[in-house]
Order: structure tokens, then C-alpha cells, then sequence
């Protein structure tokens, strides 16, 4: 059985993926990286933003492209599904690099960062299985609920994503 065979699947692996978040956080606040450290472990946190949310971004303009006649939907989902890597390396580096970055959960704004980051994975676990449904009507025209499911798929990742950022900009200038 994959993961994506079942919504029973991936609630399996949200559980998995909540587990890994909460201990992220307790590391995080447990560990403390010396400065040397604390520099590499930023660079691979801004080299994981750019794969992992520059590959959400060319998921989703393949979305548009197709929104928009320009590409077949076949072509999108083919070209979205092996995005999926990249971005699911990118996050993970996020996640394992943050822990060395001194957040501070007791900063509401850092709170709404990880809870951000929580629901983005989520909803990347959703949106394999999204990929899979609409990937089995590629060749046809998918239902409202499905073209519902994928807008609001998107707009999820999008305001997680930017929300994380704008965040982290925010917390790093300060």
C-alpha cells in the first residue's frame, strides 16, 4: 500500500509528520548551535526556501498554465508530480536547519511561523493524493469539487509559504 493509496494512508503519515514537528520544536529549544554552526545552518536554510518554495512556485504556475489553455492538464499534473522532491527536500531542510536558528516559540510571531510550517506540510500530504485524483481524470475535465479541492490546495501553500517567510524576514531583521 503507498501513501497516497488512501486517506487512511495519510492521515498515518500526518500523525508521523506532527511527531517529527513536535520533536523539531523540542530539539530546537533544547540545542544550541555555537556561531559557525548557527551560519551554516542558516545558508542551508535559505538555499532549502529557495528548492523547496521555488519548486512550489513552478507547481503552481504549471496550475495557471493550464487554467489558461496553455498546457493540457496531463501536462501540469506530470510536470507538478515531480516537483514534489523538491519540495518535500526543501521543507525538510527548512525544518532540520531551523532547529540550529535559535527560534523562539514564546514570540507569538515564531508560534505562527511553526504552526504555518505545520499546516504547509499538511497540506503538501493532501496534495499528494490531490495529484493522484486529478492525475486519474487527466484526460478528461475534473469535477468542481475536485478544481475546489485543488484552489484551495494552492492558496493554502501559497499563504503558508509567504506568511513563513515574510515572518522569518521579519524575525531576522529585528
Amino acid at each position: 500500500m503507498g501513501l497516497y493509496d488512501s486517506w487512511w494512508t495519510v492521515v498515518g503519515a500526518a500523525g508521523l509528520l506532527c511527531a517529527g514537528w513536535a520533536a523539531s520544536v523540542w530539539i530546537s529549544l533544547h540545542l544550541q548551535a555555537d556561531p559557525s554552526l548557527h551560519s551554516v545552518a542558516l545558508f542551508v536554510h535559505l538555499a532549502s526556501l529557495v528548492l523547496g518554495f521555488g519548486a512550489v512556485l513552478v507547481a503552481d504556475y504549471y496550475g495557471l498554465l493550464w487554467m489558461t489553455g496553455r498546457c493540457t492538464l496531463a501536462e501540469a499534473i506530470g510536470s507538478t508530480s515531480r516537483l514534489h522532491v523538491p519540495i518535500w527536500a526543501g521543507l525538510a531542510g527548512l525544518v532540520l536547519s531551523g532547529t540550529l536558528l535559535h527560534p523562539n516559540p514564546a514570540a507569538t510571531p515564531t508560534l505562527v511561523k511553526l504552526v504555518m510550517v505545520l499546516v504547509l506540510a499538511l497540506n503538501g500530504l493532501q496534495a499528494g493524493l490531490l495529484n493522484k485524483r486529478m492525475a486519474e481524470q487527466a484526460h478528461g475535465t475534473p469535477g468542481r469539487g475536485l478544481l475546489a479541492w485543488g484552489g484551495a490546495t494552492a492558496l493554502i501553500s501559497q499563504i503558508c509559504w509567504w506568511g513563513a517567510v515574510v515572518i522569518g524576514f521579519r524575525n531576522s531583521t529585528r
